[in-house]
Order: structure tokens, then C-alpha cells, then sequence
């Protein structure tokens, strides 16, 4: 690993930013990459004062999928190494994707191949009209392996079928249409789009949107007689919780509860 940073963390009250930060190559993901993304939400997820983060990509794209350089070196390695590898990109993609706090995507532009995957893992997407979408793996005869799930997830099996195997370069609109991502807007607007999101965030309990995240996850998995007394129990101690007692007295007060931060 080279000393320069290829993923930035800042910081700034409730509000993290995880950026990539290799622009010289569109934000290409490495080795180094998994290593410091892996790290930056491990830090992020035990910050105290953290209660949303933004995943973004400096200059143009966002992220433009594997680096050239390190698929050459991939490429040569021993089957375990290369296991290794895929291994430590699916557990980042699941770190982020079970993230206890609320992940924004942050799309200021290209999001190609395995840089998919990184706005698939996020709780919201959203895309400057500019940036465009592929997965573009079968093109050198991969395949989306890692990404998969979440991609599946997001936007069905119907459609994954038809972007998978035909590699095709999405828009920002069709990716709107297919689910990939939540909004779409103009690039001028980008930011005060997400920010608007933010504040929305700021304002529900941090304790609640832990618990959304968890129960989205579970109820799926489980069978009818499972999900009936997993959801009485989580309304049941969230309505005997400190943070659903204050809301539910501030509601009642018509007060904002002691979590709202405003104009973060």
C-alpha cells in the first residue's frame, strides 16, 4: 500500500463524507481502496456524533469500477489470492449495505461496473442527470459477482437480467426508472438535493432509523408466524424506549423532539 490516500473521510457535526478520491482515474477502486473504505465506515460506524454519511466521488465521476492496474495484477495472482480479494470487496459491500446509519450516494457522475455496486449498497441514491450507469463486466468476460445481491435487490431480477448480460450504458434517467437510484436532477442541483435528504434524516429519531435498517434487512428472511412477533416486539420496546417516549411527548406537545438538528 502506497502512502497516498485514495479514500477521504471528513467529518462536520452529524454529517460524514466518504470520498473516493482518485479522480485521476475517474475514482477506480484497488486494493488500497477496499482497505481504506473498509476502515473509513468501521470509524464512521463508532462515531457518536455521526448520524448520516455521504458517499461521494471527487471531480467528475464517482467511481469507474475496478483500476486497470490492479485488474492486471489480479489477473496473474493464485486462485486464493484472488479469492482474498473478491472476498474482501463482498464483505465491504455488505459493511456498507448493513451500515446502522443512513448511507446517501451521492452520484456526481460515472458509476460503472463494480462502481454500481457502491451506489447499490446505499440506503439512497442520488444521481446528477449527468452520470451515467453500465455493468459493463460481461464486456471483458466477468461477470457482476460481488455486486450482485444488492443490484438484484434494488432492481429486480427482470431487469438485472437485461443489464447484466447486455452491458449496456444506463442514463441517469433510466436509472431512476429501473430503481438504481432514488432521484434524478440536475447537476446544479445535486447538492442542495442531498442536503435536503440530510435534514430530512437529521430530523427522525437516530435510534428509529437504526431500527428501520435492521427491520428492512430482517423481515424479508422470515416466515409469517416469525415477521408477526419480530414487528410486535420492535414497536412494542421502541414505544418504551427513551427516544420513543421523547417523540411521542414532543408530537403530543407539538414540540420538535431533542434529536432535530436543523441547518447542519
Amino acid at each position: 500500500m502506497n502512502g497516498n490516500k485514495t479514500v477521504r473521510v471528513e467529518t462536520a457535526g452529524a454529517i460524514g463524507r466518504v470520498i473516493f478520491c482518485r479522480p485521476e482515474v475517474h475514482n477506480a477502486f484497488n486494493a488500497q481502496v477496499i482497505d481504506e473504505m473498509t476502515f473509513a465506515f468501521k470509524r464512521l460506524k463508532t462515531d457518536q456524533d455521526v448520524r448520516v454519511v455521504i458517499l461521494t466521488g471527487e471531480g467528475k465521476s464517482f467511481c469507474a469500477g475496478a483500476d486497470l492496474n490492479w485488474m492486471s495484477d489480479v489477473r496473474s495472482a493464485a486462485y486464493e489470492d484472488n479469492l482474498d480479494e473478491a472476498r474482501r470487496l463482498a464483505d465491504l459491500f455488505y459493511d456498507i449495505y448493513s451500515f446502522p446509519k443512513p448511507v446517501i450516494g451521492r452520484i456526481n457522475g460515472a458509476a460503472i461496473g463494480g462502481g454500481t455496486g457502491f451506489v447499490a449498497v446505499t440506503d439512497i441514491a442520488v444521481a446528477a442527470q449527468s452520470a451515467v450507469f453500465s455493468f459493463s463486466e460481461v464486456k471483458i468476460g466477468v461477470v457482476p459477482a460481488c455486486i450482485s445481491p444488492y443490484v438484484i435487490k434494488r432492481v429486480g431480477e427482470g431487469r438485472a437480467r437485461e443489464f447484466f448480460l447486455t452491458g449496456e450504458r444506463l442514463t441517469a434517467e433510466r436509472a431512476l426508472t429501473a430503481g438504481l437510484v432514488n432521484r434524478a436532477v440536475p447537476d446544479d442541483l445535486l447538492d442542495a438535493t442531498v442536503n435536503g435528504l440530510v435534514q430530512s434524516l437529521l430530523s427522525s429519531g437516530p435510534e428509529a432509523i437504526k431500527v428501520c435498517k435492521q427491520l428492512l434487512q430482517t423481515v424479508p428472511q422470515q416466515s409469517v408466524d416469525d415477521f408477526k412477533e419480530y414487528t410486535a416486539r420492535v414497536i412494542a420496546d421502541l414505544r418504551q424506549s427513551p427516544e420513543g417516549q421523547e417523540g411521542m411527548d414532543a408530537f403530543l406537545s407539538k414540540r420538535k423532539p431533542n434529536w432535530v438538528i436543523e441547518d447542519e
